[in-house]
């Protein structure tokens, strides 16, 4: 097969969760664990940081990675999902994973994976472990998928393990409050090991001290007053929250030498050291548009703050979901005065758009609903002045369609 037939065939024959949904989550570990030892366990030659919670896990590890980068290091770098290109999952110092890797791999171990029934992501990480430890990276960024104690990354064994937050998402999974949520997201911590904990919760804070102390691992909690290095522009609210919890993960790094400039250059120069994406994203100005991957109630709160630090004339939202979140609740938390274009990403799990205006809250006056991602897109290019802002948002998918497709128009 050619690198098109295999991904068809990965997207197709595997479960795919962000493809499926719940039917193809299959949480536990002892498929990937006897796929690894086929490997030759490269986890286990592999210096990993390991990275979970609900919100800012991808932006975290990207962080993470580009101060590393500036430090000299080869850094990995693994994460979930993609929006453009299945090789943005596995990329090394910014680069992706050549195409002849992924096709090579795949056809060494499709019978394998086939009479084990592996997933999607089971594959995926598989791949990156291996391919990191071939390429002899200094450090590997492994981002967890959904969950902790039983998600199929939680083989490894890191130098730090660093949760973000605990939100309330995948709920009919991980649980429907925090601390049970915690409880799944803190089988992270391993024995001995350094744990950064990146919000501290009344409510989760005894979970993650429980573990920490049956563990016997030291753990941090970054406070919300902790400043790092002032990098010289304006960042989301977010994003400076996860770049303080990237920086106490770095301060827990044996025998980094660690300069304020450096770190001030890694913080700075993410996207272009790690090809990091969607995270309030400028993909155009006049008009500008802003793409954002916040999909659940976290997300949409930091969305709010973010457009209040913004100026334009007119607020147009581009905003599509998938079937398995709240999405009532996401309605009410959005601004009143925008123009919003409902749509629906090309996926199965997406939620159908005429079923959106029987959700839509008093306080949404302004909407149209479209059937495509594009159309949506280029209504709102249509009716935008210069002088006003378009946000696309919802869903790493309509993020990911825009991305691809749009940023051009």
């Amino acid at each position: 097969m050619n690198y098109t037939d295999t991904l068809d065939w990965m997207f197709n024959q595997l479960p795919f969760y962000q493809k499926q949904g719940a039917v193809a989550f299959k949480p536990g570990l002892d498929r990937i664990k006897g796929f690894c030892q086929r490997l030759g366990n490269p986890q286990d030659q592999l210096d990993i940081i390991h990275v979970g919670g609900t919100n800012g896990k991808g932006s975290t590890a990207h962080f993470i990675a580009s101060v590393l980068q500036e430090t000299g290091y080869r850094v990995g770098l693994y994460t979930s999902p993609h929006l453009v290109d299945f090789r943005e999952r596995i990329k090394i110092n910014g680069v992706y994973i050549d195409k002849e890797t992924v096709v090579a791999f795949i056809a060494k171990y499709k019978n394998y994976i086939r009479t084990e029934k592996l997933s999607f992501f089971e594959i995926t990480l598989a791949l990156s472990l291996q391919y990191f430890n071939e390429q002899a990276v200094d450090y590997a960024l492994i981002e967890v998928g959904m969950g902790g104690r039983l998600d199929a990354t939680n083989i490894v064994t890191p130098l730090v393990s660093v949760i973000t937050n605990i939100g309330l998402d995948h709920t009919h999974f991980l649980g429907d409050n925090h601390a049970s949520i915690a409880e799944e997201k803190a089988g992270i911590i391993k024995p001995y090991t350094p744990v950064i904990i990146g919000e501290d919760r009344p409510d989760t804070r005894p979970v993650f001290d429980s573990h920490s102390k049956e563990k016997k691992a030291p753990i941090y909690y970054v406070s919300a007053s902790k400043r790092t290095p002032d990098i010289g522009v304006s960042v989301p609210s977010y994003q400076q929250i996860n770049m303080q919890t990237a920086y106490t993960a770095l301060n827990r790094l044996p025998e980094l030498n660690l300069t304020p400039s450096i770190i001030r250059k890694g913080f700075l120069k993410v996207q272009t050291n790690t090809e990091l994406k969607g995270r309030w994203q400028t993909l155009n100005t006049e008009p500008k548009v802003i793409v954002d991957v916040g999909h659940n109630k976290e997300g949409f709160f930091h969305l709010k703050k973010n457009l209040s630090l913004e100026s334009y004339n007119r607020l147009h939202i581009v905003i599509g979901f998938v079937q398995d979140k709240p999405i009532s609740t996401l309605l009410e938390m959005l601004p009143s005065e925008a123009h919003y274009y409902f749509c629906a990403p090309k996926l199965f799990r997406a939620f159908p758009v005429n079923k959106i205006k029987a959700l839509l809250s008093s306080n949404i006056l302004f909407y149209n609903c479209f059937e495509s991602v594009e159309s949506a897109y280029l209504s709102a290019i249509e009716q935008a002045t210069t002088k006003d802002l378009i946000v696309v948002t919802g869903s790493t998918f309509v993020v990911g369609e825009v991305i691809e497709n749009l940023q051009a128009v």
